[in-house]
């Protein structure tokens, strides 16, 4: 009988090992969809893990290692479902580094999910996270901003840098049309992979994209915005802070044919 499971280095995780997870904050990870035992972008996900790795740990686990741990995790559940693999080290955090202490790896899987239908309302709140290129555990501003953001009537929250440009949503990436091209927030961001995804297909399919600040004041010359996550390449916004966005269903559908021209693969 299958089922979701909580793994560490490839076989299931005890609770003395997970104990002292619960309490630790240093450490990094990649959220994936699967479906039929496959995902989208899977190369995108192992170079995302070896590269936050070096960043936080000096040194990454090959890839062929972490594939094994995804493959372990996937054989005991369904085939569709969400998926979390985080790194970490034992060394723990609040202390220097552990000459020699090798990364491990938590694989949890859960029911599978497709994200909120919107459109979105989002707050615009003045925010920049720290290491933002690296997908890291704990951070605390994003489900307290949310939160604050829904208590105001809104569905979540958009960031706002110190210079006045949008960059991302809570657990989003922002991307917005202009009727011709797809134009991606110049700030510092975290490069979600389902951005990367629809990046590198729309590039495939001939469609323009650029790359701009973008501020709210900006927002009136633009057809219409997104976000999109690991969940799905795109939930229509309504509307950021008090300046509304028209409908682009024709944008929403781009974005979900270029995901879909990905071809999912087994770890």
């Amino acid at each position: 009988m299958t089922s979701f499971v909580a793994h560490r280095n490839g076989r299931a995780a005890t609770a003395e090992e997970l104990a002292p997870l619960a309490f630790a904050g240093y450490a990094h990870f990649t959220a994936m969809q699967v479906r039929g035992g496959r995902v989208r972008g899977l190369d995108l996900h192992l170079k995302r893990l070896r590269t936050a790795s070096v960043e936080l740990f000096g040194r990454a686990l090959p890839d062929d290692q972490v594939r094994s741990y995804l493959r372990a995790a996937l054989e005991a559940g369904p085939a569709d479902l969400s998926l979390t693999a985080t790194v970490y080290s034992r060394v723990g955090e609040f202390t220097a580094a552990g000459a020699g202490a090798e990364p491990e790896v938590l694989v949890r899987t859960g029911p599978p999910s497709a994200g909120p239908e919107g459109p979105l309302a989002l707050a615009a709140v003045e925010h920049e996270r720290f290491l933002p290129a690296v997908k890291h555990v704990g951070e605390v501003a994003k489900t307290y901003l949310l939160r604050q953001a829904v208590a105001q009537g809104f569905d979540d929250a958009a960031f706002v840098d110190r210079r006045g440009r949008l960059s991302e949503a809570t657990i989003w990436n922002l991307a917005f049309w202009d009727g011709d091209s797809v134009v991606w927030p110049q700030a510092e961001v975290l490069g979600g992979m389902t951005m990367s995804i629809v990046r590198r297909q729309l590039d495939r399919l001939g469609v323009p994209q650029r790359v701009q600040d973008i501020t709210l004041d900006d927002l009136p010359t633009l057809a219409g915005g997104v976000v999109m996550n690991s969940w799905t390449p795109g939930v229509a916004v309504s509307r950021i802070g008090a300046v509304s966005l028209p409908e682009a269903p024709s944008f929403l559908e781009l974005l979900h044919k270029a995901y879909e021209a990905e071809s999912p693969t087994a770890p």
